[in-house]
């Protein structure tokens, strides 16, 4: 039997796209545009969060 990854939470900062490219409006010599790329911080660029703790109960 194949085993199955786990199923993560996506992360709420960036919605599972954690990297994305930007354009800054400028252009090249060549006429390619600028574009700088940012990585969601929360997530690592994983796009993924860890899945939330089970907490247990104490008492009656």
């Amino acid at each position: 039997m194949p085993e199955h990854t786990l199923n993560l939470p996506v992360c709420a900062h960036c919605d599972g796209f954690p990297t994305v490219a930007i354009t800054t409006g400028q252009t090249n010599a060549d006429g390619h545009r600028e574009t700088v790329t940012a990585t969601c911080r929360p997530c690592n660029g994983t796009g993924h969060t860890a899945p939330a703790r089970a907490y247990a109960r104490t008492g009656a």
